[in-house]
């Protein structure tokens, strides 16, 4: 069974549905029965195209649930509109898609949950740690969001702002390994920045490419993790940083700074030096500052120590670090780091399995263990 082909077809099914009048909530579940029919049947008898029989069978369950529910009766007359077997249009919905999900009705952080969710293919568990939130929380989020966009026309699509938020959750996500979304985020950037002249799309595009131009040095032959001062950067893929760079330069010259532009602008200053040494950590710091205005978020505030530490020494990074609550995501990596560069190795060698015990993957866990028993393996000596 291909998953990977069953995840790239959702939104262009969804659409479908969505465009022939099934309300968002009830064609997404016609789509999830579907898939399901999809990975019971296809083993045996595989369909000769995926697309058309997806469409065919999702239409079908949609028909069946709204027969069956008495309060939507009036929608019986759909079922002479139901599509014949054979090839579907070859319609890329997705982008459309995720600005209906990016609806007026809802609040940003809950049309970002639900895209995420139906269109962008994450697990509730996901989106739950990328907002730092229990899972059952972010589960009644996207509940909410369900009943609040069900039976609601879809006619008025959302802000620019909510599906930059999206895309980059997605491509996060896809960058972290878990799932593989991050070449379809860049894809989806790319359409957004042919159709609308934005400086923050432009900047989201740029961010993007330089990341993704590190991919393949960020974890090693057996799967372990490879931090960015550790990196081949022979490997980098320079066609895409310099792309990215270009594109930033363009966005930044209109002097209307946003959060992806500033966060672009940090990437490109690890992409542009020859070696982790060479890094113009001074510069990064002043991006962090101006990060931290435009966002407030805690998170850059402890990337930011981070960087404080390497351009101005350890202690001065663990005296910003200090600011911060210590429940955040990574927060004991980061301790851990810059008191092993300050030279206490046993609280760092701490710190370093506390932070693994917390890690959200396996291949962080992984390497955070690592980390921790080097560093009882050098106090031992």
């Amino acid at each position: 069974m291909n998953e990977a082909l069953l995840r790239s077809l959702t939104p262009s099914v969804l659409g479908i549905l969505v465009r022939r009048g099934a309300d968002f909530a009830a064609a997404e579940d016609a789509v999830q029965d579907a898939l399901v029919e999809a990975v019971r049947v296809w083993p045996a008898d595989p369909p000769r195209d995926a697309k058309g029989w997806l469409v065919t069978v999702a239409w079908r369950r949609f028909l069946d649930a709204t027969r069956a529910d008495a309060a939507r009766r009036r929608r019986e007359d759909l079922v002479d509109e139901e599509p014949a077997p054979g090839p579907a249009p070859a319609v890329d919905d997705t982008l459309q898609l995720y600005f209906l999900c990016a609806h007026p009705s809802l609040t940003p952080s809950s049309a970002v949950a639900l895209t995420l969710r139906a269109v962008g293919g994450l697990t509730t568990r996901q989106i739950a740690q990328a907002y730092l939130v229990p899972e059952a929380t972010m589960a009644q989020r996207i509940s909410r969001a369900k009943r609040t966009v069900s039976g609601v026309r879809f006619d008025r699509p959302g802000d620019v702002a909510t599906v930059l938020r999206v895309l980059y959750l997605v491509f996060n996500e896809g960058y972290s390994g878990d799932v593989d979304l991050a070449a379809e985020a860049i894809r989806l950037t790319r359409q957004l920045a042919a159709a609308i002249d934005h400086p923050e799309v432009a900047g989201l595009l740029a961010l993007m490419l330089l990341h993704h131009a590190r991919r393949a040095t960020r974890t090693a032959p057996d799967g372990s993790l490879v931090p960015l001062a550790e990196q081949d950067r022979g490997r980098w893929d320079t066609t895409s940083i310099a792309e990215g760079v270009e594109i930033l330069q363009a966005a930044l010259a209109r002097d209307r700074l946003g959060e992806f532009q500033a966060q672009a602008a940090i990437a490109a200053l690890h992409a542009d030096a020859p070696t982790a040494e060479e890094t113009d950590w001074v510069q990064i710091v002043e991006w962090y500052d101006e990060l931290a205005r435009l966002t407030d978020s805690p998170l850059i505030r402890l990337n930011r120590a981070v960087a404080v530490g390497e351009a101005d020494g350890p202690r001065a990074g663990l005296a910003a670090l200090a600011a911060l609550d210590d429940l955040l995501p990574r927060h004991a990596a980061v301790a851990a780091y810059l008191h092993e560069r300050d030279g206490d190795l046993a609280t760092a060698a701490r710190l370093y399995a506390e932070a693994a015990q917390k890690a959200p993957n396996l291949a962080e866990r992984d390497h955070l263990t690592r980390q921790a028993a080097r560093l009882n393996a050098r106090r031992c000596r």
